[in-house]
């Protein structure tokens, strides 16, 4: 059976164990690797993900004349309850319930009537490794729970949703790009999507190359991190230059402003502006099937990551580094996700995937005392019913 389906068993057994039902639909949501364009989303830039395989899958059932969302998390042996008749606020405990509690509201505040209903939620995209699992339970309860409610959200409008969520009771002051590419994904495709106007286009992935994620297995966490605090920083050049985002500001501008700006403003805004111009270069290169651009691009990526973002650590350049001196120009390797851990992603020809693991597998532990975990991935379909 398909990782999947043992995935989905489990969520209907789980709900008739639970609620001592069936559950009468299913729906299903992925997580992302971000193949290139790191921290470019809540600028306005551009962003070049995929949807991944790995998913969180959620069975339902609507309870006539009740007025409570029932959601028990599969994954933790937790319920939670949610009264719809009261306001919703965001609880700290437990964490993953805010997540529910923010969907829900959101829902709400855009005229939804959602049924009670009973709810249990499961998945299997890994979690802390910047793979977007929060971004999966939401797109899967915002499809899940207007579906319900007999008004399916677009996947625009969900995504939205889900990034209020994330704002208003999660606290992470997220961008648009994981939410959208959990809702929007495309099987086969990465998706080139301009943050600003939300519109994105079609990427086919080269047959020639395969998607390895390697997880440092160095916790995250984008809410406890310095996430917010990029933000800030980027927020304050953007004002220097009197500007929306920092999307409106070239490099020449930049350049010309640098003795003004406070030398770390300067450095964060670097890496946004010039990896907004990569992303846009890297689309191009994936659709002409130019790997040696896009391998360069990527090791730039990477090197701005590290320098002018301050988002690396040394396990992931580490792992980044050992990658590239295997592959060369046959593939491209950096780290994806918010930072401060989590993993790197590699754009590999398939003969190389296993020299790669078997490498890492040894070199890893001996350097930095972790275990690395190895994802192979394929571009995969947006939040959808099953």
């Amino acid at each position: 059976m398909s990782l999947s389906g043992v995935l989905q068993d489990m969520v209907k057994t789980t709900f008739q164990r639970e609620f001592g039902a069936d559950a009468t639909q299913l729906f299903s949501a992925p997580g992302r690797v971000n193949l290139i364009g790191e921290h470019t989303d809540y600028n306005d830039g551009f962003v070049l993900p995929c949807a991944i395989q790995f998913e969180t899958v959620l069975a339902s059932r609507i309870v006539p004349g009740s007025n409570q969302i029932e959601i028990f998390a599969a994954d933790y042996k937790e319920l939670h309850v949610i009264d719809l008749n009261e306001i919703t606020q965001p609880f700290s405990t437990p964490r993953w319930a805010n997540y529910v509690r923010g969907v829900v509201a959101g829902l709400q505040q855009r005229g939804l009537r959602l049924p009670g209903c009973q709810l249990v939620v499961g998945g299997n995209v890994p979690q802390g490794a910047g793979l977007s699992s929060s971004a999966s339970l939401e797109m899967v309860l915002g499809l899940g729970l207007s579906t319900l409610a007999g008004n399916p959200l677009s996947p625009r409008d969900n995504a939205l949703n889900g990034q209020q969520a994330e704002h208003q009771f999660a606290g992470c002051q997220c961008g648009i790009m994981d939410q959208l590419v959990s809702a929007a994904g495309l099987a086969g495709q990465a998706l080139l999507l301009d943050c600003r106007s939300l519109d994105y286009q079609t990427v086919p992935m080269p047959a020639s190359l395969q998607v390895l994620i390697i997880h440092s297995n160095v916790k995250r966490g984008l809410v406890d991190s310095a996430y917010n605090e990029r933000r800030e920083q980027c927020e304050a050049a953007a004002s220097f230059f009197g500007v929306k985002a920092l999307r409106d500001v070239t490099l020449a501008q930049l350049e010309a402003a640098r003795s003004q700006l406070d030398p770390l403003i300067y450095a964060r805004a670097r890496h946004v502006i010039s990896e907004n111009n990569r992303t846009e270069a890297a689309a191009v290169a994936l659709r002409n099937g130019d790997i040696q651009t896009l391998s360069a691009l990527m090791a730039q990526s990477h090197q701005s990551m590290r320098d002018d973002f301050a988002i690396t650590v040394p396990a992931i350049d580490f792992l980044v580094a050992e990658v590239a001196a295997i592959c060369g120009e046959r593939g491209g390797v950096r780290m994806t996700g918010g930072g401060f851990g989590g993993c790197v992603v590699a754009l590999l020809p398939a003969d190389l995937i296993e020299p790669v693991c078997q490498h890492l597998s040894k070199v890893y532990p001996a350097v930095h005392q972790l275990e690395p975990t190895f994802y192979l991935c394929q571009a995969s379909a947006g939040a959808r019913a099953l």
